[in-house]
Order: structure tokens, then C-alpha cells, then sequence
């Protein structure tokens, strides 16, 4: 069976205009006004991703596992349609599927020995008679089809659903120069199919100095060094294909300054004389030894995987800690310094796992998915399958129906244009021809712009205070202006966001007496963007009487997703008192139509909207602070009126 060329470049550019007419007409996106590239190979521009025309793209997809393991072919395939589950990604706004497959299967591909593996052919008549090869460019036509473009992982050397505990690229028969050979089969393969526009090197290299066998990362040239290995492994398929993305992975350790790798580790739990990450998470090695790709360093994109405690209780997660704290203590130092310095884009691999679980999950959670779509940060969610032991699914059992808080939580970091999902591919819109949720990238670049509104409000007025108690202050200030308009206020003390308001007014509770505060305010529209903050209002809070400590408290809502119809907030609880307490109550007022859905890490009740405390996170001491989400229903909105008490 030969590689077939690219059917998606069937569309002349002559007849752009007529094919986008059958998606609606008048109600689509704005229409290219010349001709999108003719093909969707991707290359690399700073720390940015773009298109042979030089636009920015964002790659935001999922996992889908299954190739990589014994099975030869995706899960779910036992009970769900392959034609549905991928019309339903596409049409939720996945632009981009990683898949895992293994070196040992490339191999068999490539020597003709493809097998038909065990699907359900009740649920998938049209992978009949189909072998593992067959199932994969089918449904390499399928992404075609629904504008998703493809990242192909070697997750593991040998086909297995443990592969990936195995810390290196080789293994028993599978020798290194097996897996180069395995690697230029793929990149011959599909040279002329712009649906497979990236390849993942390998999945999360690792080890430890401990172990026997593990992959390290400096200049030399020795077998187990990931670095050389993987700069063979690209040149060996750019010299075949170009125009293809490569994703390097980290390790799991490096040296810290002054150590070499064969420095002991004399402490594992205290690690003296490395620093540790999760398994292909650790960029450091980056910034000494950079990998090289020659007059081909453009295609370059660096991956690493992050996550929470479910997954692995990390030290850093055994403290208080922040979307502020993780970035400063190790997304920056491992991986995004490369990102900031402009070195080179990165695509976080891996990241995903179980919400309502865990407080300090679901915070971290949310805390690098913000960072995500802060930066956009290439990423790929972990993942679709229902089956994955430690972060569970977007799917459920049925692999049907989608898990909607979790999902949820994904939409803000999925690419989006004027409420439309955008594809990787110029001609397809996500979602294929005639998609409502949609839109292709030669659609999105019709206006020339960049990716929406990116004018800040005007500065707020300094804010004016009126009745000050020993514990209170009661604010307003001047509203700001936008281009399309103001949607929120954040109210700062003392530089922190306490508060997040959709009127021009604020009551900051829990003070303490006979204390100077200093007060801002910022203004955000619907687009994300923040203005910058108001002059400061110093405030001193009125003598009180008694010595039994302030139980005070305050509440933050984040907008962190709206669609039409919904929208997703998380809400952060914080003792600002000067004693702790056990339990903590939120109340606030909707305007009419907004009502409060899912809620998870919390207890909702009436009159307007009550939450209490979870069991597990009512006690707060002094400066600790807990979080709790929920989805809700109608027009995102701050809330007009909002008290927290602490006790």
C-alpha cells in the first residue's frame, strides 16, 4: 500500500469563494481575500508557529491513545464509531490530535507485516477487512475531512500499554538505529500529506542517576544522551521531509551548577546535586547545550509534559502555592524561559487529569491552563480516552459523551475567532464543510488582523472611599473605557487582586483595625485584555476594640470560559484575617438569566447564590486561600454584590 498525496489541496483557490458560500453564506467568517498557501506545512518564527504566509497559528488538540500499545490501533474502537468520535473533537474545537504509536510498529508498517487488530466492526463498518496501516490513513482522511491536523508520537519502543515506563528510545531488538530507520519510514510515508504536520521524537526520555539505563542530556555523543539522539533522529527526517515540525521532549533530570552527570545523587528525596521534573518535562539542559538542526533550526518546537498531584505528589505541591509560585519555581526554570527568551515556541505535550478530586489539583489545573492561553502555548490535553488510569478522559465510559467540566475547563485554551473554532488547515473549516462551530485558517486571516480584540480598557478613576469601619472599606471609582467594552473590574489592595466586580463599586472586607491600605482598580474587557491600574487610594481603617483576632475573608471570581449559552468561573476563597477558621460562606447576586449550574469544591444553596465550604476545604488559616468552580448558565458576568464571611 503506497502513501496517497494530499486530497484536502483538491480545492482550487479559484473556487475558494464558491466552497465557503456552502458553509452559509453571508453568516460566515470573514473570506480570504487572496489565496491561502496551498498547502498547510508549518514552520517556525521566534517562539511562534505560522504558516507558509507568515500568520500565527495556535495548536490546540488532545491525546488519543491506543497505536502505541498491544492493541495496534486507537481505544474505543471496541464500542464507538472512529467517523464520530473524530467529527466530534473537530467540531469542539481540537485543531490538532497527538497520537502515540510505538517504534515497534512503525517497524512492522514499514517491513508490510501490518495486522488486522480487534475493533468492533458492528460500531465501524467502514474499517472492514481494514489492517492497522489501512485504519490509520483512513482516519488520516478523516482528519482531512474535519480540518484536524495530525502530531505522531513514538510514545514507546516496543507496542505495549507499559512502553512508556521504559526510560529510553531503544530496547531489546529495537536498537537505536531501528528507530532512526522507523522515523525516515513516517516521514516518507506521509512527505506529501499535510495532515501529519508534526512528530513527536519520543515520549517523556527519563531516568534517574541511580538508574542503569536513562537518558541525560549534554554535548556528548553517548548512546544514552537524548540531546545528540534527538538531533540525528531530526536531521535524518528533515532531510526526507523538510517541511515538518519536530518536537523534543525533555528528560527528567539535569545538574544542578557546578555538578556533572556523574555527580551521585546522593539524596533522592532532596535531589542536592540534580534538579528533578516529570518524566520529559525538564528543558534545562536547553539552555547549555541547544538542540541544532542547521539551515532547517525552523522547524524546532520544544515539548514538554506538566502535572498535577493526582498524577504525582511533587514536592512543590506540598506547600501553598500559585499560578504566580509554579511559574516562578518550575515552569519557568524547566521550560518556559524558552518561551519568553523567544528561543523557540513550545507545545505542552501532556498536561490534563481529574477536577473535583483534589483541591490542589483543580488549582493547578486551571493555573496552567490560564498560562496556556495567556501565551498561547501550543498544548495538547491528556487526554481523549476514558481509560487513561491516572487523569481519566474528555470522553466518558461511553467514549460518547464528552465530560462537560472538564471539558469545560479545555475550551479557553482551544484556538478561537469570533466564537468560531479555527482549523490548521486553510481550506477545511474545523468541524469540515458546512461546520457551524468552525472556521478554516484561510477564513481566519480573510480580515488580515490579528486574533481578535487586543485594545485595553482605559485606566479606571482612582477609586473614592466611603463608610471605613475597623474592617471595612467601601470603594467606587470611575468607569473605564474599551473599543468594545469593559466586562469586569479587578479591585487590587495593596498591588494583590482581591475582587472581581462587574459594577463600579466594592466593599473590601476583612481589614484590620487602625491599618493603611492602598487600593487600585483594573478594568478587563471579553477579550481577556487589562488595562492599567488606577491611582492608588491609601486608606486607614478605624480603631477596633478586643484581642480574639479578625476572621476575615475575601472572594476573587476569574471568569476562565464562556460559549454561547455558558460559561465557566472559578471562584478563590482567602483568610485576610489574623486568625484561621473552619468554615467559610460566599454569597453574591446574578443579574436575571445568569444561574449557577456544576459546581464542584463547594455546596450551593439560596436565597441568590449561597456556597459553603466542601468538607474538605472549610478550614483556612491565616493567609491560606481554596478555590471552587462552577459552570454556569446564560451571559458571563461578575457578580453586581459580593460578602464572604469566615468562621
Amino acid at each position: 500500500m503506497t502513501a496517497k498525496p494530499h486530497r484536502g489541496r483538491r480545492f482550487a483557490a479559484a473556487l475558494l469563494g464558491a466552497a465557503l458560500a456552502l458553509t452559509g453564506g453571508a453568516a460566515a467568517p470573514h473570506l480570504a481575500s487572496a489565496a491561502p498557501p496551498a498547502e498547510d506545512w508549518l514552520h517556525v518564527s521566534g517562539n511562534k508557529i505560522v504558516d507558509a504566509a507568515g500568520n500565527p497559528v495556535w495548536l490546540t488538540g488532545a491525546n488519543w491513545f491506543g497505536f502505541n500499545a498491544s492493541e495496534r490501533v486507537f481505544h474505543g474502537l471496541w464500542s464507538a464509531n472512529i467517523t464520530q468520535i473524530t467529527k466530534s473533537m473537530a467540531d469542539r474545537g481540537i485543531n490538532l490530535v497527538r497520537v502515540p504509536i510505538s517504534t515497534q510498529l512503525l517497524l512492522e508498517w514499514k517491513n508490510g507485516q501490518a495486522a488486522a487488530p480487534n475493533v468492533n466492526t458492528y460500531a465501524n463498518p467502514e474499517l472492514t477487512g481494514m489492517d492497522s496501516l489501512e485504519i490509520f490513513e483512513f482516519w488520516l482522511d478523516l482528519c482531512e475531512k474535519y480540518g484536524i491536523k495530525v502530531l505522531l508520537d513514538v510514545h514507546s519502543a516496543e507496542a505495549d500499554n507499559s512502553g512508556h515506563i521504559h526510560p529510553v528510545w531503544y530496547k531489546g531488538t529495537i536498537t537505536p538505529e531501528l528507530y532512526y530507520q522507523a522515523w525516515e519510514w513516517a516521514a516518507t510515508r506521509w512527505k506529501t500529506n499535510d495532515t501529519v504536520v508534526a512528530f513527536d521524537l519520543k515520549n517523556e526520555p527519563h531516568g534517574t542517576p541511580n538508574d542503569t539505563t536513562r537518558a541525560k542530556w549534554d554535548a556528548t555523543t553517548d548512546v544514552d544522551n537524548w540531546k545528540n539522539t534527538a538531533e540525528t533522529a531530526a536531521k535524518r527526517i528533515l532531510a526526507i521531509n523538510p517541511n515538518v515540525l519536530i518536537l523534543v521532549e525533555g528528560n527528567e533530570v539535569y545538574p544542578r551548577e557546578g555538578e556533572t552527570w556523574s555527580s551521585p545523587n546522593t539524596d533522592p528525596d532532596l535531589s542536592p546535586n540534580y534538579y528533578y521534573n516529570w518524566w520529559g518535562g525538564n528543558l534545562r539542559g536547553v539552555k547549555d547545550h541547544p538542540i541544532n538542526l542547521g539551515q532547517n533550526q525552523d522547524q524546532l518546537v520544544y515539548s514538554p509534559h506538566d502535572y498535577g498531584p493526582l498524577v504525582y505528589n511533587q514536592p512543590w505541591f506540598d506547600k501553598p502555592f500559585d499560578k504566580a509560585s509554579l511559574t516562578n519555581d518550575v515552569w519557568r526554570p524547566n521550560w518556559f524561559y524558552l518561551h519568553e527568551n523567544g528561543t523557540a515556541p513550545l507545545l505542552i505535550g501532556e498536561w490534563g487529569g481529574r477536577l473535583g478530586q483534589d483541591a490542589r489539583q483543580d488549582k493547578w489545573m486551571t493555573a496552567l491552563r490560564d498560562l496556556i492561553a495567556e501565551h498561547k502555548l501550543h498544548q495538547t490535553f491528556w487526554v481523549l480516552n476514558p481509560n487513561s488510569g491516572d487523569t481519566g478522559g474528555l470522553l466518558l465510559d461511553d467514549w460518547k459523551t464528552w465530560d462537560e467540566q472538564k471539558y469545560a475547563l479545555l475550551k479557553p485554551a482551544l484556538w478561537q475567532h469570533d466564537g468560531r473554532f479555527v482549523s490548521l488547515d486553510h481550506q477545511v473549516p474545523l468541524g469540515g464543510d458546512g461546520s457551524t462551530t468552525g472556521i478554516s485558517l484561510g477564513q481566519r486571516y480573510g480580515d488580515g488582523g490579528e486574533d481578535g480584540d487586543t485594545t485595553a480598557p482605559t485606566a479606571p478613576g482612582q477609586p473614592t472611599a466611603g463608610t471605613i469601619t475597623a474592617n471595612s472599606v467601601a470603594l467606587s471609582w470611575t468607569a473605564s473605557t474599551d473599543n468594545v467594552g469593559v466586562t469586569s473590574y479587578d479591585v487590587l489592595r495593596n498591588g494583590t487582586v482581591v475582587a472581581t466586580v462587574s459594577g463600579t463599586s466594592y466593599t473590601a472586607g476583612g481589614l484590620s483595625a487602625n491599618t493603611a491600605y492602598t487600593f487600585s482598580v483594573k478594568a478587563r474587557d471579553a477579550a481577556g485584555n487589562v488595562s492599567a491600574a488606577s491611582a492608588g487610594r491609601s486608606v486607614t481603617t478605624a480603631s477596633g476594640g478586643g484581642d480574639g483576632g479578625d476572621q476575615g475573608c475575601s472572594a476573587t471570581f476569574k471568569t476562565i470560559g464562556s460559549w454561547t449559552g455558558g460559561f465557566q468561573t472559578e471562584v478563590t476563597v482567602k483568610n485576610t484575617g489574623t486568625t484561621a477558621g473552619t468554615a467559610w460562606t460566599v454569597n453574591w447576586t446574578y443579574p436575571a438569566g445568569t444561574t449557577v449550574g456544576s459546581l464542584w469544591n463547594g455546596v450551593v444553596g439560596t436565597p441568590a447564590v449561597t456556597v459553603r465550604n466542601a468538607a474538605h476545604n472549610g478550614a483556612l488559616a491565616v493567609a491560606a486561600s481554596t478555590t471552587f468552580g462552577f459552570v454556569g448558565n446564560g451571559p458571563a458576568a461578575a457578580p453586581a454584590s459580593l460578602s464572604c464571611t469566615l468562621t
